[in-house]
């Protein structure tokens, strides 16, 4: 089932359920995956999916801090409820280790040998962890392997 398909699945079912929160996050990223269709002209690939939602995740992180600033306790509750919406389009993130090892493969593909490699390393790491590890995470695990 493509993740179109699988959107419109969950919006019945939340509308079914009247689970508000659930059918608003999925009409936002129907509608922000609809939006990247007509910029681009063409139907999504799975890759630019992910992009899609990984914007959306972050525009939600980001949200969250700022009303935890802010000290609204309600909003923190309900766009952590998005969040978790979102994420479940996500492919299964990575674990430490997973993470480890591809840093360790990405520092052997470019044979890199100190800290000016950095580059070269995230370049070719970043295609492989894609909406699936934290880009800061990566660069600290790179930086530490380079040290």
């Amino acid at each position: 089932m493509s993740l179109s398909e699988q959107i419109m699945a969950d919006m019945k079912q939340a509308m079914k359920e009247k689970n508000k929160i659930k059918l608003n996050t999925v009409r936002m990223i129907k509608s922000a995956l609809m939006n990247e269709k007509i910029q681009l002209g063409h139907d999504l690939n799975p890759d630019e999916e992910l992009t899609v939602l990984n914007r959306e995740k972050k525009q939600r992180e980001e949200s969250i801090e700022e009303y935890e600033k802010a000290k609204r306790e309600d909003l923190v509750d309900e766009t952590k409820k998005e969040l978790a919406v979102v994420e479940s389009y996500m492919p299964k993130p990575l674990s430490k280790e997973e993470l480890d090892a591809k840093v360790t493969e990405a520092i052997k593909e470019v044979d890199a040998k100190g800290k000016s490699d950095f580059g070269k390393v995230m370049k070719a790491l970043m295609p492989k962890i894609k909406g699936r590890a934290d880009g800061k995470e990566a660069s600290a695990l790179v930086r530490e392997h380079l040290n």
